[in-house]
């Protein structure tokens, strides 16, 4: 018996590093006729935790809003804490369009002004990140041309050193790079409507205020955040937030770990990436034994590190094939309601 658990534990852990396979870059156009008529947060969706941090620049400095001691220690030993920083904020190696070719239907986008970077906009994770916001999204807007029957939600979040004129600036850029392509939030969210439509962006905007004065966005998605590196412990976070039920509209559970000051002390030769891959099979394991659609305990969209590392997305894409996975009529059960959650 030990002999057969130690041989099923060496499987799951070489599978949950095998590379993903199959093309995927499609797969919203390939769903059977059944689930092409049901709203989004009705399907299982693939998504990427922190999805700009495969780009990270080790010598930007650390965030203004991270906590003030490792700031200042930043200032004092720039050399020790960019490094380290750089090694647990890293959480996906694959550009946003690598990761929309793996199956990844949402991307998390943490947007943040730079100390001296002029007027332009970056992302941030610990440190801010090597490419611009414009060329992320033009990259993604080329993306959807060349796969016009799939489908991207982009959750735009954080905001850190952001002044108003920046949010002028971007929800501009935005709403004239996608144009038609944006799905307002008004319209039920469908495969089959948004193809008759030829829209293919949802954008979330986490500042409720400059939502609320654009129709073509979406308010905040609540996302389930466990804030732990224990695998377990994010699974339970996870079963009792779906025991609660679940929200209204689209939203996302995070199989995301988080490391402490802890960990980082006493494992100096640790990182995001190793952390990750020893959690993968608990993780994907309980990934694989949800369901999609409007149930009590269904599941919609599905985040991870490492989307590239693992099975993940296809994983996930497979939960709509299940008995009953995303089906479901369009009635009270699938208005979007306005539940935020925090990160």
């Amino acid at each position: 018996m030990m002999k057969m658990k130690m041989k099923l534990k060496m499987k799951l852990q070489v599978e949950a590093e095998e590379p993903l396979e199959e093309p995927l870059c499609d797969w919203m156009s390939q769903l059977p006729p059944r689930l092409q008529d049901v709203p989004l947060w009705q399907l299982a969706l693939p998504g990427s935790h922190d999805s700009m941090s495969f780009c990270l620049d080790v010598c930007s400095p650390v965030l203004k809003s991270e906590p003030r001691l490792l700031t200042v220690i930043d200032r004092l030993f720039p050399c020790c804490t960019r490094p380290c920083v750089y090694r647990w904020a890293t959480t996906q190696q694959c550009s946003l369009s690598e990761q929309c070719d793996l199956g990844v239907r949402f991307l998390d986008l943490r947007i943040a002004r730079k100390p001296a970077g002029g007027s332009r906009l970056f992302f941030a994770h610990g440190i801010y990140t090597l490419m611009t916001v414009k060329e992320a999204l033009a990259e993604l807007a080329s993306w959807l041309v060349q796969h016009p029957k799939e489908v991207v939600i982009i959750s735009c979040s954080h905001f850190d050193s952001l002044t108003d004129a920046d949010h002028a600036h971007l929800v501009d850029y935005i709403i004239t790079l996608f144009r038609g392509r944006l799905c307002c939030p008004q319209d039920t969210p469908t495969l089959r409507s948004y193809w008759s439509r030829g829209q293919q962006v949802i954008v979330s905007y986490d500042d409720q205020q400059v939502a609320q004065q654009h129709p073509q966005l979406w308010s905040r998605i609540p996302y389930w955040y466990a804030d732990s590196w224990d695998p377990q412990q994010v699974i339970s976070y996870l079963e009792e937030q779906k025991s609660r039920g679940r929200p209204a509209g689209l939203f996302a559970a995070g199989l995301n770990l988080t490391e402490d000051a802890g960990l980082v002390l006493l494992h100096p030769g640790l990182n995001m990436r190793k952390l990750t891959l020893k959690s993968l099979s608990v993780l994907l394991r309980w990934a694989s034994e949800q369901r999609a659609g409007p149930q009590g305990g269904g599941v919609n969209i599905l985040c991870c590190d490492f989307v590239g590392l693992s099975r993940f997305c296809s994983l996930v894409i497979g939960l709509n094939y299940k008995e009953g996975g995303g089906a479901g009529s369009i009635g009270a059960e699938s208005e979007p309601g306005p539940v935020a959650a925090e990160r």
